[in-house]
């Protein structure tokens, strides 16, 4: 199977003659949908000439970019390669002549037959965090930009990439005790927020969307950290429970802000930061684009936490892959 460095180069190659690759857009459903966050955020911040996408699969099929031609590349995920939407996301970009990089965990699937490059990743207990979904799709991003326009930090990533697993691993030990004291103190709530900014605000996100309410049937919303003052934060008070990501890098005085308000007004906040769990180690050129990985990886020692002590699997559904939706 090819690299993604080598994937990346062959597109670039090809697509010379035609101007090069000036527009790239990610797509995907649901936690793959959160997973390519840092991806989008990477370009936005450090590309000059190639933009960047993030499209929900069911939006792009039914409303594409007019930019989706020559010029373009499109990066789709789905855990098992079967997600309808997606693939026919795939499908849509591959009528255009648009190359499509699919990211899947299982290569034995109906995604892949409209991929022209398939890249696995690493998942399940004992993974290797430097070669999850989130890493390798904004792998694909680190490579376009640093193959077409050049990136000047492409070998600190590199190093994040090396320390990502030492510090995800130490967290998840760090954290046990009070992913216990959460699940307790969390228990009985019928509604929790999420909040974030930044590279990672994906995870959140996830956390929100796919654990609290998909997983647990929580009530729940993601809120922006710069967002909280334009209308959410009058719904602080010392009982509403707010789950808080802290970010390491450029936006943590966004989150600060928030946070401040939250500690005067509110009572009942679950603070998980990325400072305290050692993310600072990666250099801060990089850092902001480790968010994610970090904490999308840290939450389920709370979730399992959770789960167990409301004795409500995480495996459980009410309407997913059981009724027709």
């Amino acid at each position: 199977m090819m690299s993604i460095k080598a994937i990346i180069s062959g597109i670039v190659e090809r697509k010379a003659e035609k101007g090069g690759i000036t527009h790239v857009y990610y797509v995907a459903c649901g936690g793959s949908y959160a997973a390519f966050y840092p991806a989008k955020a990477f370009l936005e911040k450090e590309a000059t000439k190639v933009t960047v996408g993030l499209y929900n699969s069911g939006e792009f099929i039914n409303n594409p970019p007019v930019a989706l031609g020559d010029n373009a590349v499109v990066v789709v995920a789905s855990h098992k390669g079967n997600t309808p939407e997606t693939i026919k996301a795939a499908e849509l970009a591959q009528s255009r002549g648009v190359p499509v990089i699919g990211l899947t965990w299982v290569t034995d699937s109906p995604l892949v037959a409209h991929c022209d490059f398939v890249e696995t990743y690493s998942f399940g207990d004992g993974k290797d965090i430097a070669e999850e979904k989130t890493l390798k799709g904004l792998i694909t991003a680190v490579e376009i930009l640093n193959q077409t326009e050049g990136y000047a930090h492409y070998e600190d990533f590199q190093d994040g990439l090396s320390k990502i697993n030492r510090i995800v691993y130490r967290a998840w030990d760090h954290l046990q005790n009070r992913a216990q004291a959460f699940a307790q103190e969390y228990k009985d709530d019928k509604v929790i927020y999420t909040m974030a900014s930044g590279a990672g605000y994906g995870a959140a996100y996830l956390q929100s969307i796919c654990i609290f309410m998909e997983m647990q049937w929580i009530h729940s919303a993601c809120i922006h950290s710069g967002e909280f003052f334009h209308g959410p934060f009058e719904i602080t008070d010392a009982n509403t429970p707010f789950f808080f990501q802290f970010s390491e890098g450029s936006t943590r005085a966004v989150d600060e802000r928030a946070l401040n308000f939250l500690k005067k007004y509110g009572r009942r906040i679950e603070v998980v930061d990325a400072k305290e769990l050692g993310l600072s180690t990666i250099k801060p050129t990089v850092i902001d684009y480790f968010n994610h990985s970090l904490f999308n990886n840290v939450y389920p020692v709370y979730n399992r936490a959770l789960a167990e002590i409301r004795q409500h699997p995480l495996t459980t559904r009410r309407y997913m892959w059981k009724v027709e939706y």
